[in-house]
């Protein structure tokens, strides 16, 4: 009775999961715990989880097989597809813009203006849990690294602004797509087709972290680097 009212729960979510990922969440909560405390722990858990291996992967629900193709110009996609996210950029900014405003946070600065503020770490401070601070609103556009439940990885491209999707979104956050243009191999993203569930796979989104000033810096060439 509980693993249907989960399983139920997640399809009305759009991340259906699959009998094996059901029945371990199941067996391994408390007995006797409400329903709807179960349900939301399985949503809370799902969202955390990687959904290559949670969720039922089906032709309904993943990308199509040309959806990778670059000499298809435009294909519409109605189906609701769940996606995580794998990578973030913010394609608005150059990259060594982004690199100084990294290093000025590492050194507790703060720009209001052309004025720096240097910011001291106090018990109001609000670090992630790994003890890195957030990063500052990205205002886009934004560029996502996407994967299905079979795996496939495809880039999506806001071209609007889609709430929530800035640099702090977590990484392994889900998202569901549903009535999607993609064009050339790239999915187009707005706030029409785009419904952000949250969430984030911890480990994922560390490494994400830890990593991202050197990829930024590997995006600058050496000419540039120094000059700036």
């Amino acid at each position: 009775m509980a693993q249907l009212a989960v399983n139920a729960f997640l399809d009305s979510k759009g991340l259906s999961a699959t009998h094996a990922w059901i029945e371990s969440f199941v067996n391994s909560s408390r007995q006797g715990t409400p329903t709807p405390a179960l349900q939301k722990t399985a949503l809370f858990r799902i969202l955390a989880s990687d959904l290559t291996s949670s969720i039922k992967a089906s032709p309904n629900n993943t990308f199509p097989p040309n959806a990778l193709n670059p000499t298809v110009k435009e294909l519409r996609v109605p189906d609701a597809i769940p996606v995580q996210v794998l990578d973030i950029e913010d394609i608005g900014r150059s990259a060594w813009s982004q690199v100084e405003a990294i290093e000025a946070q590492e050194r507790g600065e703060t720009t209001k203006g052309r004025e720096v503020i240097r910011v001291v770490p106090d018990e109001e401070a609000d670090p992630t849990r790994d003890g890195t601070a957030p990063i500052s609103k990205s205002n886009g556009p934004h560029k996502l690294l996407l994967q299905d439940a079979k795996g496939t990885k495809i880039y999506g491209f806001e071209i609007t602004d889609v709430d929530g999707i800035d640099l702090n979104l977590g990484i392994g956050a889900k998202i569901i797509l549903k009535n999607m243009t993609i064009a050339r191999g790239v999915v187009l993203l707005d706030p029409n087709n785009t419904q952000l569930l949250g969430g984030k796979v911890e480990v994922w989104d560390k490494a994400w972290r830890s990593g991202r000033k050197e990829r930024l810096k590997s995006k600058v060439g050496p000419r540039e680097e120094e000059e700036l």
